[in-house]
């Protein structure tokens, strides 16, 4: 079982051009250039990484249907990453025992990884992902590329 981390928090956002105009002036260092630039961006936060994406591509991961907010949204997720298809199984399993909520069951995502979600006891949306582009460092944290 992979240790307890936050590896990347997303913020919903809804425009991401401008919203990483402000994150990069207030220091933070862009990554991943290569991504869309419209829906989402990537940067360097210390210990973890942060991504801005629009708030309708949070709600369409997480399973919300298509143009809708419900109360238990928050336009935000945080991402526990793993190293391995089977390590987000694991936590995934954990996570609805210990109380939480599936929303999406792990599966095969679009952009080539492996992810599920669910919802802490408060309604907090969780991704658990394993992202082939994200390499992990031995203490779990995501390692961007230029």
């Amino acid at each position: 079982m992979p240790h307890a981390h936050i590896s990347l928090i997303t913020l919903g956002v809804s425009d991401v051009v401008r919203a990483a105009r402000f994150y990069e002036a207030l220091g933070f260092r862009r990554k991943m250039r290569g991504a869309p630039e419209s829906e989402v961006a990537f940067f360097d936060a210390g210990t973890v990484a942060l991504a801005l994406y629009v708030v309708s591509g949070i709600a369409r991961d997480a399973g919300f249907p298509e143009n809708t907010r419900p109360p238990a949204f928050r336009a935000s997720s945080v991402a526990w990453n793993c190293e391995s298809p089977a390590d987000v199984d694991a936590v995934m399993a954990l996570a609805i025992r210990a109380g939480g909520t599936e929303l999406v069951p792990a599966k095969k995502a679009v952009w080539g990884g492996y992810h599920g979600h669910f919802a802490d006891p408060d309604g907090n949306i969780w991704e658990v992902a394993h992202n082939p582009q994200f390499p992990l460092s031995p203490d779990g944290r995501p390692i961007l590329p230029d």
